[in-house]
């Protein structure tokens, strides 16, 4: 891996997992275009990484965004796309609204689609120019191939970008781009709410930290593979979910009372702050 002759366009660089990214990516002499949607915050992560990267100010579920953003990434020859932006979702389906719902599965799946088919040339163009091959990543989720009570709308946002992807590396084997599937478990970063992070806690799940997220990214950038499901026993839960789903559904059922209790508090949560501004 020849990553100093890496340009790099990172989404969703300020949040937790994107600025582990970052840093471990610019610890390897990678040059980032990050991208987000607060200057203030971009300006901060840019200042504390070694060498020089850009900042991009945009928001890639628009359109004007997305423009925005392949103007950039054409002006800077990127080599790598990196799909890390995401929000999260915790609630019944029932309780969630339908602004929450267009939200979650057009900044999960469709502007990572959309992006990626508008930059795709870049990267076969870069691709042909350089000895190694131009990368793409779409950051999934454990919950891209484990259907989760209270997370419905982000499971589905995460099962159509593993689809996506593994159509995506397959229609692309035949050309110099790489592209791979990279799924972290539960995280400590803001996308989290607290109730979700106690429901973790309550239900015994290992939760990484960011920085061993990124690490393993970078592991699978530098080792090839096409996909790579973080944590143990997460990534065998996944293999057998896709062989023998009854028995991951019989081992949730008897969590659901737990995880039920946890999506409860999460609405009055929600409730209580809506009453409080009105």
């Amino acid at each position: 891996m020849q990553w100093q002759q890496q340009t790099c366009l990172l989404t969703g660089a300020t949040g937790g997992i994107g600025q582990a990214i970052a840093k471990a990516l610019a610890n390897k002499g990678v040059s980032l275009i990050l991208q987000g949607r607060s200057e203030s915050r971009l300006q901060e992560l840019s200042n504390s990484l070694s060498g020089e990267h850009k900042i991009l100010v945009a928001d890639i579920s628009t359109l004007q965004g997305r423009e925005k953003t392949c103007l950039v990434a054409e002006l800077n020859a990127i080599s790598m796309l990196i799909n890390n932006a995401g929000v999260g979702q915790f609630s019944l389906l029932e309780d969630t609204e339908e602004t929450v719902i267009v939200d979650t599965l057009e900044t999960n799946l469709l502007a990572p689609i959309l992006l990626t088919q508008e930059l795709l040339p870049l990267l076969q163009k870069a691709g042909l120019q350089q000895p190694a091959p131009s990368y793409l990543v779409n950051v999934g989720s454990t919950f891209g191939s484990i259907g989760f009570a209270g997370q419905s709308i982000y499971c589905a946002s995460k099962f159509g970008l593993r689809g996506f992807t593994e159509a995506l590396y397959r229609e692309l084997a035949d050309t110099n781009v790489h592209v791979s599937y990279f799924a972290p478990r539960a995280t400590a970063t803001s996308i989290n709410s607290d109730q979700a992070m106690a429901m973790n806690k309550a239900l015994g799940n290992n939760v990484d930290s960011p920085e061993s997220v990124a690490n393993a990214l970078i592991q699978q950038l530098e080792t090839g593979h096409a996909r790579q499901f973080v944590g143990f026993p997460e990534k065998l839960f996944v293999k057998i979910n896709g062989a023998f789903p009854h028995i991951v559904d019989k081992a949730l059922f008897k969590k659901l009372p737990i995880i039920k209790r946890f999506l409860r508090r999460e609405k009055d949560v929600e409730q209580t702050a809506q009453e409080a501004l009105s």
